[in-house]
């Protein structure tokens, strides 16, 4: 979902963004102090949600972990930044508060990209996000093209972050997010998605 924001000379603290956000109708994120309202997604964005949620949703019953979208806030502790991710998949959750709206542990972050956030999904937010411990796997989601960008963290003896970026293309690729054991074809992900209407 595209995102505008407020005057630059607001800021707001990690307490008062929840306050207004829980009493608001529509949602926005939090980054560096600054409030972002988030702006409608297209059919084919939404179509991309559903599927790969509901695809991960599937592999994932029985498991510990499952799949959130659209509408679960993240928060990066470190930063005080509040996210709503496309889709954060949660293995044995943990939360903000009782409300239980604010995820604090995704180990999986999908975004579908567009136009109007691909920059700030590629740049931003993915810095942002990188400062999850719980983070393994962040994938990116072209919806004019089948296109997939899995950035996988790596696991090594450095103190510096590395991540392994793979890239699927076609409808006859599929990724494998083996930090949840799930693999998803690009065929079924972009399945009813009719390319070039991207918006």
């Amino acid at each position: 979902m595209a995102a505008e924001s407020y005057s630059p000379e607001l800021r707001f603290s990690s307490e008062e963004y929840l306050e207004r956000e829980r009493a608001a109708e529509r949602k926005s994120e939090l980054f560096d102090g600054q409030i972002y309202a988030m702006v409608g997604a297209s059919k084919e964005h939404t179509r991309i949600v559903t599927r790969a949620a509901s695809l991960l949703d599937t592999q994932l019953r029985g498991k510990t972990c499952e799949p959130f979208s659209q509408d679960m806030r993240v928060k990066i502790n470190a930063l005080g930044d509040y996210f709503y991710p496309d889709i954060a998949v949660a293995c044995n959750g943990e939360w903000e508060d009782e409300k239980f709206d604010t995820l604090l542990n995704p180990r999986v972050i999908i975004e579908v990209l567009s136009p109007s956030t691909a920059s700030y999904d590629r740049d931003k937010k993915f810095k942002s996000y990188q400062n999850l411990p719980s983070i393994t796997d962040y994938i990116l989601v072209a919806q004019d093209e089948p296109r997939v960008e899995h950035f996988a963290r790596q696991n090594d003896d450095s103190q510096s972050d590395s991540w392994l970026l793979r890239i699927a293309k076609g409808l006859d690729s599929q990724i494998e997010i083996e930090s949840i054991g799930c693999v998803l074809k690009l065929a079924e992900i972009f399945e009813r998605v009719p390319f070039g209407n991207a918006a």
